[in-house]
């Protein structure tokens, strides 16, 4: 048993290793085995002729002509189906993040792709370089999605025949305030809060871009903007949202502060005994 999970371990290590280095090129030893050098530790990972004939087999890597061999895509996939985790074949087309659950955990936690939403997009590290939005837009864009969906706002793309028949009801619609729940309500003001602080300006930005998952370039081309200026309204307008929520990247002094300190005039001073 620990063979095979020593075995495992190896086979990730490697797997990883392709996935980061596509393009590099790997001789063969005499044995037909392949050695690779570790990124994080000094020395190097052996894997044997056996094991580097299933791995061709198996499509991950492939043999130029001149006998060297070239990791392939299935690299990276095979690597996510290995990876632990509730869902491993999704794993390997998108980015899954578990949402936590609600009611102090009685629900289980639900996996979202991280990948569909542009805002997650502009939120990645960029060759060294922080990334185009901070953890404060990124939370405000996350809850005024939750707050969205937990609202019911989204449309419907089939018809609904959960009404009976004598309710006269059977219309397919959605969004009536007669079927929301009392947390589906709350979500709605709150949504209708968030749109009214940042102001019209914002709102549909934001509404199309993190709630409706709408591309930049989608946006752009329906308000007939310049290019890459969808990527800048969303900025400053996840900046406004962030302030609504009470979200900041940091503290940026005591004129940033609304809380009272203390009754005194400007010269005020405490009385010490």
């Amino acid at each position: 048993m620990k063979g095979s999970a020593k075995a495992e371990a190896k086979l990730r290590e490697a797997l990883a290793l392709f996935a980061a280095r596509p393009d590099r090129l790997i001789e063969r030893t005499a044995d037909g085995g392949i050695e690779l050098a570790r990124a994080d530790r000094p020395g190097v990972l052996r894997l044997s002729g056996a094991l580097v004939r299933s791995l061709l087999a198996r499509g991950v890597l492939a043999a130029e002509r001149d006998g060297r061999l070239r990791p392939q895509p299935e690299a990276a996939s095979l690597l996510a189906r290995m990876t632990p985790g509730p869902d491993p074949y999704r794993a390997q087309h998108a980015t899954l993040v578990a949402a936590g659950g609600e009611n102090g955990g009685d629900r289980p936690p639900i996996l979202r792709n991280a990948d569909e939403s542009p805002v997650a997009t502009l939120a990645q590290k960029r060759a060294g370089r922080p990334p185009y939005l901070g953890s404060a837009a990124v939370a405000a864009a996350e809850r005024l999605r939750a707050d969205f969906e937990r609202a019911q706002l989204q449309p419907r793309m089939t018809a609904s025949w959960s009404a009976t028949v004598t309710s006269g009801r059977r219309t397919g619609g959605r969004g009536g305030t007669a079927d929301l729940t009392d947390a589906s309500l709350a979500a709605r003001i709150r949504v209708d809060e968030a749109v009214a602080a940042v102001g019209p300006e914002f709102a549909g930005v934001l509404l199309d871009i993190c709630c409706f998952l709408k591309g930049l370039e989608t946006v752009e081309r329906e308000r007939e903007w310049p290019a890459r200026s969808a990527k800048l309204v969303l900025k400053l307008a996840l900046s406004a949202l962030s302030r609504h929520y009470g979200l900041c990247e940091a503290a940026e002094g005591p004129q940033r502060s609304k809380g009272v300190r203390h009754w005194g005039a400007a010269d005020y001073r405490p009385t010490i005994a």
